[in-house]
């Protein structure tokens, strides 16, 4: 498939279960396991991080689009494949820790583009990207203490801070309460909600908008929204100051404000 005139990478690797091709400055990554409703298990993750490590360290890309199907984005984990681990082994091999390795790492901004079932892991996939829009059919939801366990890749912790404490526990401990998609939004935990069929286009179209800004200040703008989790008021004001300052060393921050000056549109060269 090729998504309004988007072309596959020609050097890209062979993937299993993940699609990956290019639209402009913007990549788009489609999670491939259609029988098992995208179901998250190690190699489908070690694909989204190779793709994504390739994606981050390519010039030409600015920005990243994840999704699954019209069905599901991802409807959990692969309970099949982790059903019989153990602890020790968990523990010691850091289990579901390479799910959020690139994740975690990626410069660009990734929107996930979210129909169907996010479920589970699927819910703490679409929860690690930096901008979510969803399908009007989209669920959300944490189930896993249904199967005996609790969330264990980001669930407990970015969707208190999306929905709040006391949302997150009625959804985390019930294990039976979701969101669709016009809560979800109205949650801040979507940004915004279009028709099943238009999703991916119009989240490529803000992906497009935001690859064609300036690489330099995207990244720092990103950085900077990120750090508001992690730094106190104070510290995270210094932070974004230091980076405010830190543009002026850019030509981007010379080429955009002289066109502001002159009432033209900015030629950004991404430096």
């Amino acid at each position: 498939m090729t998504l309004g005139g988007g072309v596959a990478s020609t050097d890209a690797p062979t993937y299993n279960m993940i699609k990956t091709e290019v639209q402009g400055r913007v990549a788009v990554i489609t999670l491939d396991r259609p029988k098992a409703l995208n179901a998250l298990c190690s190699e489908l993750f070690y694909e989204i991080n190779d793709a994504l490590s390739r994606f981050d360290n390519d010039s030409g890309i600015g920005a990243v689009v994840l999704t699954g199907s019209e069905r599901a984005f991802a409807a959990g984990a692969d309970i099949k494949e982790m059903k019989d681990t153990e602890f020790v082994n968990n523990y010691k091999g850091n289990f579901l820790g390479h799910w959020v390795e690139q994740i975690s790492k990626m410069r660009k901004p990734i929107i996930a583009a979210v129909n169907g079932y996010a479920l589970g892991g699927g819910c703490e996939l679409a929860m690690m990207c930096d901008i979510i829009y969803a399908g009007e059919k989209a669920v959300f939801g944490q189930p896993e203490i249904n199967l005996g366990t609790i969330p264990g890749a980001g669930g407990t912790q970015r969707l208190t801070h999306a929905v709040g404490k006391s949302k997150a526990m009625e959804m985390i401990l019930t294990g039976s309460v979701n969101l669709d998609a016009q809560e979800a939004m109205s949650y801040g935990l979507v940004s915004r909600v279009f028709p099943p069929e238009k999703l991916l286009e119009e989240t490529i179209k803000t992906a497009a908008k935001i690859a064609a800004k300036g690489a330099v200040s995207v990244q720092m703008a990103k950085e900077a929204v990120n750090q508001a989790y992690e730094l106190s008021l104070s510290s995270g004001l210094h932070f974004e100051r230091r980076l405010f300052q830190a543009t002026f060393a850019t030509k981007d921050q010379k080429e955009g404000m002289a066109a502001f000056a002159e009432k033209r549109k900015p030629d950004f060269v991404h430096e």
